[in-house]
């Protein structure tokens, strides 16, 4: 909950991949706060318990109440992939930016690519963007390889992404003009 809380303040792209695996997190304990406290909360201080008990039950209740148990994501994070499409379209729309649309252009090919291997056509292209990021992770956390390809096309989203992330900071704080 604090790193949620504290990603969600620094990075909105760490944050929103964060909140992808505390939703598979929840998936993998079957949507049980029983197991979650078993498995998750009895790993942090005592003194957290409580919080993250309340958090961790809000979730699933969302989860629940969303049809989102089985897959897909919450509202909560869904907005976020809204919010940042929204921003992504002013940046690439205004002459200011030039660097992020450059960084979105080299991007857009891995992007393309990865939406017709998956099927998903119809899907943000955002939502394909965090897809891959998330995916990497996955395979990383399994300790599985990662080809050339697809680091190199990891490469080129991430920082993408990660422009992206900061721009929307700024515009969080009032420091960003846009056109």
């Amino acid at each position: 909950m604090k790193i949620a809380q504290q990603l969600k303040a620094k990075n909105i792209a760490e944050y929103l991949i964060y909140m992808w695996q505390v939703e598979d997190l929840i998936r993998a304990n079957g949507c049980d706060i029983d197991k979650i406290r078993e498995n998750i909360i009895s790993r942090y201080p005592e003194e957290e318990h409580t919080a993250l008990e309340e958090w961790y039950g809000n979730l699933i209740e969302m989860m629940r109440t969303e049809g989102v148990k089985e897959n897909g994501h919450l509202q909560i994070n869904r907005n976020i992939i809204i919010n940042l499409t929204e921003l992504h379209g002013e940046l690439l729309a205004s002459p200011k930016y030039p660097y992020y649309s450059a960084a979105y252009f080299k991007a857009l090919p891995f992007i393309v690519e990865l939406r017709q291997k998956s099927g998903k056509k119809d899907e943000p292209e955002l939502e394909t963007c965090f897809e891959a990021l998330y995916g990497v992770l996955l395979l990383r956390l399994q300790k599985k390889e990662i080809t050339t390809g697809t680091a190199k096309a990891i490469e080129a989203i991430s920082s993408f992404i990660s422009l992206l992330a900061n721009y929307y900071e700024k515009e969080k704080k009032g420091e960003l003009e846009i056109e």
